[in-house]
């Protein structure tokens, strides 16, 4: 059985203390039951690039998991303003989102170069969390699932059969970001479906089995129960939720049956 991941993304929000204070609320709720958790579950919180080390420091002791919210392909360079991998491994960076639609759609991260991205996290053995999701038009124009499979096709580009499993895909309709909007469970599984689909094409029936696709967009308290419950969802891509201690332990806690 694949195990959940309920992944936090604090995007470009908080400072040093209230970033610690947040680990202390979510700890608060989480760390009681962290062995029953953890039967079926993971937890992580991705900070701001500059907050992972006061965070790290916060989540020592703890199971819950950190993340960062994108990376460099390279290991050192003159690349200013990046962060490399073994710049997030000396903190105990275990996760990073890659692609994500805001990388995608703001800073003109192209397919290409988000697979570069992936390919240097599972060198140094990280887990990619690898976005891919459609626009409003190209949901609105029944163009959804074309892009979203074009982008995994594209993203997992020269990686290899053994690989494929430390691989984390995230369907984030951009659509449904911060927009309060989000797609219905059974929209959000018919493309789950479909991307370990494309997968089982691909790779085989048992390392589709192993893939954890997750779900993002504006995903909260109230609706996540609803989508983490589908077979071919395995957990959420949090964000503004993940901001508040008490939304985002409700959120881990989903039934997922």
């Amino acid at each position: 059985m694949r195990r959940k991941l309920i992944a936090g993304n604090w995007k470009m929000h908080l400072l040093p203390a209230g970033a610690r204070a947040l680990v202390e609320r979510i700890r608060a709720e989480i760390d009681p039951l962290a062995a029953t958790l953890a039967k079926d579950r993971e937890v992580m919180v991705a900070p701001p690039a500059i907050l992972i080390p006061a965070v790290a420091q916060a989540l020592a002791g703890s199971s819950i998991l950190l993340g960062a919210q994108n990376m460099h392909y390279e290991d050192k360079g003159a690349f200013t303003g990046e962060v490399s991998p073994p710049m997030l491994l000396a903190y105990g960076v275990t996760h990073v989102i890659l692609g994500h639609s805001e990388r995608r759609h703001i800073f003109h991260e192209n397919d290409e170069l988000i697979n570069k991205k992936v390919l240097a996290a599972l060198h140094h053995r990280m887990t990619p969390i690898m976005c891919v999701g459609e626009t409003q038009d190209e949901h609105d124009s029944g163009r959804a699932l074309d892009v979203v499979l074009r982008q995994l096709q594209r993203g997992l580009e020269n990686i290899g059969d053994d690989h494929v499993i430390r691989i984390v895909i995230a369907y984030e309709p951009v659509w449904a970001i911060g927009t309060g909007r989000t797609a219905t469970p059974e929209q959000a599984e018919a493309i789950h479906g479909a991307i370990r689909g494309a997968i089982l094409e691909r790779y085989g029936r048992e390392r589709a089995d192993a893939v954890r696709i997750l779900y993002g967009g504006s995903v909260n308290d109230e609706n996540v129960d609803s989508l983490v419950s589908k077979p071919d969802i395995d957990g959420a891509l949090v964000g503004g939720a993940s901001l508040k201690a008490d939304s985002f332990a409700r959120i881990v806690k989903a039934r997922t049956r």
